[in-house]
């Protein structure tokens, strides 16, 4: 019986999806909850697993093709026999008839035989090319170089990470044109809308950054071992820092609906996180209600997931404000893009040694840039820039995110 394979079912926000890879050819054998074929969507990557054990059939939507919600990629044949056993046939016949002959070493030579041992090898599965075909010492060399030359090979059968770009030899002058995944499309499309749509400005300060990371430094060790391996990192205290200034500035954390103004009672907050496929931003649920440990995990938790390729539409979806941390990378300083509907968008940078005037007297001291871009239409300058000085106030003398002053 023949069982269909069928795309998941996308929600509203996400109109269709492309087949990024099948897994399975037909005539393979699967088992029932095995990877069969990757869904990609304009923000995360599905997968279909099958339903029952059996072969797969036809495939109705090859790779780079267009899918629809629930629409059939392809069938199973339910109990069917894959196609790829038979191949195993004649090895097996061939050693039947030999074993026949009551010899102590029928298909292969004494140095073949321990040669194949030694690496590995099915000596039954050795074309030997010997008297009678047996299986001889070259045969069997020739075996052990190509099992070493498949691991090497496979790789190639993957496609490559999205966010990859072509490696050229120098001096060639060849160009190679690859389609956009759609997740970079997305991206591309969102980023051009934020820039017309948008009256978007950005306002900049700095923080310093000691008094952070000498809590960090001091607790860090005990932070890990009383939350189960979590580990305290600057993201927390950032993210701490935004849902307390987000309280205080309401208009930062809302949105614009046609001609209304939403306004969010909570702070659902995006955090940036790099894979393979590009920049993605999971969002931390009622992020106002977390501890620091509570955070930390969850950030954990999505970056793996993003590694995976395991994060869910609803991972990715919502989110009132978004902070990214180009500090990861060694950024000094840049102006992030809103991600609409939302309002404003926080980014973090690299933290460097500079000499600051503190006091009277020249010390150094660890110092980042802070960068609030903010939709104009929404939030004032004035408002922008008092809802960053807080940020600054609540990292620069920590204590206060716990005393709430």
């Amino acid at each position: 019986m023949a069982i269909e394979i069928k795309a998941p079912t996308f929600p509203e926000s996400v109109a269709d999806g492309t087949v990024a890879t099948w897994h399975k050819q037909p005539g393979e054998a699967v088992k029932r909850d095995e990877l069969i074929v990757d869904i990609e969507t304009d923000k995360v990557v599905l997968e279909v697993l099958a339903t029952a054990d059996g072969v797969l059939g036809a495939i109705v939507k090859n790779e780079g093709d267009t899918v629809l919600s629930d629409e059939v990629l392809g069938s199973i044949v339910e109990g069917g026999a894959a196609t790829a056993a038979p191949a195993a046939a004649p090895a097996a016949a061939a050693a039947a008839p030999a074993a026949a002959d009551g010899e102590d070493d029928p298909i292969a030579a004494p140095a073949a035989r321990k040669l194949a041992e030694e690496n590995g090898i099915n000596i039954a599965s050795v074309a030997g090319t010997g008297k009678g075909g047996r299986v001889t010492k070259e045969d069997v060399v020739a075996a052990v170089a190509a099992k070493k030359a498949a691991p090497a090979a496979a790789p190639a059968k993957a496609p490559a990470p999205a966010a990859a770009a072509p490696v050229f030899a120098a001096g060639d002058r060849v160009e190679k044109r690859v389609p956009m995944t759609r997740l970079r499309a997305k991206v591309a499309e969102r980023l051009v809308e934020a820039q017309s749509n948008m009256a978007m400005l950005t306002t900049f300060n700095e923080v310093d950054m000691t008094e952070v990371m000498a809590l960090r430094s001091k607790y860090k060790d005990l932070f890990e071992k009383s939350h189960n391996g979590v580990r305290l990192g600057f993201m927390s205290f950032f993210v701490k820092a935004a849902t307390e200034a987000l309280k205080r500035f309401p208009a930062v954390n809302a949105s614009i609906d046609g001609s209304d103004i939403v306004y969010h009672g909570y702070a659902d907050i995006g955090v940036a996180v790099s894979s393979d496929r590009g920049l993605v931003v999971p969002v931390l649920r009622n992020a106002e209600l977390m501890s620091l440990a509570e955070i930390e995990g969850g950030i954990a938790t999505f970056g793996k997931k993003a590694r995976d390729g395991k994060l869910s539409m609803e991972e990715m979806t919502g989110g009132t404000f978004t902070i990214t941390n180009g500090g990861t990378f060694g950024s000094m300083m840049s102006t992030p893009i809103v991600n609409p509907p939302q309002a404003a968008i926080l980014g973090m940078h690299n933290i460097l040694q500079r000499p600051m005037a503190i006091n009277g007297q020249v010390v150094i001291r660890p110092m980042m840039y802070l960068a609030l871009s903010y939709d104009h239409r929404l939030i004032d300058g004035k408002e922008a820039v008092t809802f960053l000085v807080t940020i600054k106030n609540l990292l620069e003398d920590p204590a206060r995110l716990l005393l709430d002053i």
